[in-house]
């Protein structure tokens, strides 16, 4: 196999890549369909929980990766950081969407909301599995889906102003 690949680095930044397109391709898969913007947010989080059985072997490629090459392998820790870089932008994205079209509340930092959701998300993942229980996930997932009801949707009025 290292036949292929210069060193263990450039396959294990390869094997990195790969993985990481397939999960956030699920992360985000459906979403397109969506026409609100808060319910598109609200499926990722579904597709978090959801979509992980066998989708990538040894877990969430972004955490694994964070974690193992915290020290070890700068080019690999730069393409974790890129990433989760990624995934917030595209977050973030969808709630400039939603603020343009009126249907995220004004008040709502998108940078901070898509840290929110990733952070979430990534955290009670790896308390899940810590505790080989899907009961902290699952909160985590009930928690954002209430706050992106509650605390990012845009209120409309009868006469389709916001009301947030």
């Amino acid at each position: 196999m290292y036949r292929h690949f210069e060193s263990k680095q450039q396959l294990a930044a390869e094997a990195f890549d790969y993985a990481w397109r397939i999960a956030l391709d699920t992360r985000f898969e459906g979403t397109q369909e969506i026409p609100n913007t808060v319910d598109r947010l609200k499926q990722v989080v579904g597709n978090f929980r959801d979509r992980r059985a066998g989708l990538v072997p040894g877990g969430c490629p972004l955490l694994n990766t964070a974690i193992d090459s915290d020290d070890g392998n700068p080019q690999l820790r730069a393409k974790a950081r890129r990433a989760l870089s990624s995934w917030l932008d595209r977050l973030q994205s969808i709630a400039e969407e939603g603020q343009r079209r009126g249907e995220v509340r004004s008040d709502v930092d998108s940078a901070k909301l898509a840290t929110l959701i990733a952070s979430t998300l990534e955290g009670s993942l790896m308390v899940s599995r810590l505790q080989r229980n899907g009961d902290p996930l699952d909160l985590a997932c009930l928690h954002l889906e209430e706050y992106l009801e509650t605390k990012v949707r845009a209120r409309q009025s009868k006469a389709g102003e916001d009301k947030s």
